[in-house]
């Protein structure tokens, strides 16, 4: 991919959610909810502190995430639905 996000933003790639559940229902795509937890496929170089110094992001390429259900922006690159947002709309990494 030939993109790189500004500052604190991120790039996601949501990971799609079962189609059925423990119980054997199969879960139709009309009814299901958009995923919360994705994989970041970049990330940006950080933010400035008030001394401007860089300070680096706490997550990195590969990592799991989790993010609230309306966050970040939804954008389309190479053919692929990706979001962007920043930072402090990643609630936590999945370990």
């Amino acid at each position: 991919m030939a993109f790189r996000p500004l500052h604190d933003r991120v790039v996601v790639k949501r990971l799609e959610s079962e189609d059925k559940t423990k119980g054997g229902i199969i879960i139709p795509d009309t009814a299901k909810e958009k995923p919360a937890e994705g994989k970041v496929i970049a990330v940006g170089p950080g933010t400035r502190d008030e001394t401007g110094k860089l300070v680096a992001l706490d997550v990195k390429e590969g990592d799991r995430v989790l993010f609230g259900k309306w966050s970040g922006t939804e954008v389309k690159i190479d053919g692929e639905d990706l979001l962007i947002m920043k930072e402090s709309d990643i609630l936590g990494v999945v370990v």
